[in-house]
């Protein structure tokens, strides 16, 4: 049974792919060859990223395809409800990925509260002819240790969010509308450990009261964060989302931090992939990263690992 895997799969997700009895194949097919593709070569198992769009076309024209496999978290390109219909299995992988986009936080984080991400582009032009003034433009550093940190969707994500934030000493609140309360393990290097019990909140509750907030929540219809959202803020917050793009409202965003009631935000997703808005890109007060949360050597083990388990388990008795 032949496995494409269209927008890549780890080494070892290969391996263990190929020692459960699959041929996989990793070439590049554009989205609109991939029906076509699949037919062609009687491909059984699709795996995406985020960048492959799996829609009722596909879904219809493809017989030969038993499985859909999402390497990563949110499924929002994909017709999971249409594809199940079909008798399609669709699967992801959840937990590969949660401290990865946890540690891209914290990196969008620290870049914000020390002004990393422009001195970093402001030093190559201007560090040896004016070091002082730089030095004095980015003195006014803040410290993460002590101030709240708001996470607005807490699940797998969400929580590794938390223990980052916790082990920096920072006190952490959250809001999720379906989880009530969370214990978060934070583990330590020599195998110590420390168990923290976190009772969500209320959204308006985590605007209100945090310094620094981060988004977890899936792909839907409608801003969670819009002006109306951003002027129950404290003034000088730091916003980061590391989730999907279309989740904050860009024109609002850049008024906000225009007019300092957002100090920085830190953006991994945007409204408009791949060509995000130039006034975004732009803006000197953004830290930017191309969509790469999940995209450590790691995560994209485990994914890979994750992924061959679920699609051998599901479809060992056809091999």
């Amino acid at each position: 049974m032949k496995v494409l895997a269209n927008d890549g799969i780890s080494k070892s997700g290969i391996i263990a792919l190929e020692k459960g009895g699959f041929e996989v194949i990793t070439t590049k097919v554009a989205q609109e060859q991939v029906a076509n593709y699949i037919n062609k070569n009687a491909i059984s198992v699709l795996l995406v990223r985020s960048a492959t769009k799996v829609r009722q076309d596909i879904i219809d024209n493809c017989p030969t395809l038993k499985v859909i496999g999402r390497g990563g978290v949110g499924m929002d390109n994909i017709d999971v409800d249409y594809a199940r219909e079909k008798g399609i299995h669709v699967i992801n992988t959840p937990a590969s990925s949660s401290e990865s986009v946890a540690e891209l936080v914290f990196a969008h984080l620290f870049s914000g509260v020390r002004f990393l991400h422009d001195a970093n582009r402001n030093m190559p032009l201007e560090g040896d002819s004016n070091f002082e003034g730089l030095k004095k433009a980015y003195a006014n550093g803040i410290e993460l240790k002590g101030k709240t940190l708001g996470i607005i969707g807490f699940g797998k994500i969400g929580k590794a969010v938390a223990k980052i934030g916790l082990g920096l000493g920072m006190r952490v609140i959250a809001s999720d509308k379906f989880v009530g309360n969370a214990e978060i393990k934070v583990d330590f290097y020599n195998g110590q450990f420390i168990n923290v019990d976190i009772v969500t909140e209320p959204m308006e509750d985590i605007l209100r009261h945090s310094d620094f907030i981060s988004l977890h929540v899936p792909a839907q219809d409608g801003y969670v964060i819009g002006k109306e959202e951003f002027e129950q803020m404290k003034d000088g917050v730091g916003i980061i989302n590391a989730s999907r793009g279309g989740i904050i409202n860009e024109v609002d965003l850049i008024e906000a931090l225009d007019n300092g009631k957002v100090l920085f935000a830190g953006l991994d997703v945007f409204e408009e992939e791949p060509t995000p808005a130039v006034q975004v890109l732009m803006h000197p007060k953004i830290s930017l990263t191309p969509h790469i949360g999940a995209a450590t050597l790691e995560a994209q083990d485990r994914i890979g690992i994750e992924l061959a388990e679920q699609i051998i388990s599901l479809l060992k008795s056809d091999i």
